[in-house]
């Protein structure tokens, strides 16, 4: 399995994905420059966290339009996998590929911490976890209080597109939203940040394992 790490100017989460999904899951993956058209085929392509543009403007409101995310939409078009992590969130709301959008946090605050959060196995991304046990995740955002609108709020509860949620409300989200999917569970974007717990060194929680091999587990059967 490959994947493809898109590299904005200002991301700065782009090596430390690379770096997990090599070390830990031993996957070829490669940094693909946003100004780039992807020409190589992947299985899985990943939207780093990050400043991406500054957050000029809004947070994505300028990554959206990049070359390489003509090709990040072609790719999902034809049924292969998306994560979007904490910018790349942000990045896939607003390029439409993810229903909502996220707005400061409720505090006006960057919050920096590890939270907890729970997992919703129906969603084909959060298969592999458990729905009863918390994961310890880092956060590191001024922009995650996820809100949507009632009527598409309910599409995400209908069709099991909510994969995360928060176990305490850290930054306002609706309903505690920390990671949702379109509803094929194709193109996935959540806040917390699993690449930064994965390392015994730098990090009291390897639960960031756990989350990147259940979504490595449904990129294999998207593939397939």
């Amino acid at each position: 399995m490959k994947a493809g790490v898109l590299t904005f100017p200002g991301s700065n989460c782009d090596q430390d994905i690379l770096r997990g999904l090599k070390l830990a899951f031993d996957l070829e993956a490669d940094l693909l420059w946003h100004a780039d058209a992807i020409e190589r085929r992947y299985d899985l392509l990943i939207v780093p966290g990050g400043f991406s543009y500054g957050d000029y403007l809004r947070c994505g409101a300028i990554a959206r339009f990049a070359r390489a995310m003509d090709s990040l939409r072609e790719h999902r078009r034809s049924g292969r996998p998306v994560v979007g992590i904490c910018n790349g969130f942000q990045i896939l709301c607003e390029a439409g590929l993810l229903p909502g959008a996220l707005i400061r946090n409720v505090t006006l605050k960057h919050i920096c911490k590890t939270v907890a959060l729970k997992a919703n196995p129906h969603n084909a991304f959060a298969r592999g976890l458990q729905a009863n046990r918390e994961y310890r995740i880092p956060v590191s955002h001024g922009e995650g209080n996820f809100r949507i609108d009632e009527e598409e709020l309910r599409s995400l509860f209908d069709h099991d597109q909510i994969a995360f949620q928060y176990a305490d409300n850290v930054n306002g989200s609706a309903e505690q939203i920390a990671g949702i999917t379109d509803r094929e569970h194709l193109c996935l974007g959540l806040m917390p940040h699993p690449e930064r717990a994965v390392d015994p060194l730098t990090s009291s929680s390897l639960d960031g394992l756990l989350l990147l091999q259940s979504f490595l587990e449904r990129c294999q059967l998207a593939v397939a």
